[in-house]
């Protein structure tokens, strides 16, 4: 699946992904290959990309998740690499 994670002044990142967990206002959720179309609001927290035996971590300031098509889209408050 594709994953892209902006902020307002920058495109952070963007490739394929084996998974993805997002800190959802709700408590963390992973986000897979076929999951469900969704939008939720993000808090403040740990978002973990994992691709290709790699996992990066990256700590957003809230934001929301699109997920549609195998296509999950961040757009996060900020961010910062870990």
């Amino acid at each position: 699946m594709n994953l892209e994670i902006l902020t307002p002044d920058k495109k952070v990142f963007e490739g394929e992904v084996k998974s993805v967990t997002v800190p959802g206002t709700m408590g963390s959720f992973e986000i897979l290959n076929n999951h469900a179309p969704i939008i939720s609001t993000l808090d403040d927290g740990k978002l973990i990309v994992r691709s290709g035996g790699k996992e990066e971590i990256y700590l957003i300031k809230g934001g929301v998740v699109e997920v549609l098509n195998n296509k999950v889209m961040v757009l996060a408050e900020g961010i910062t690499h870990r």
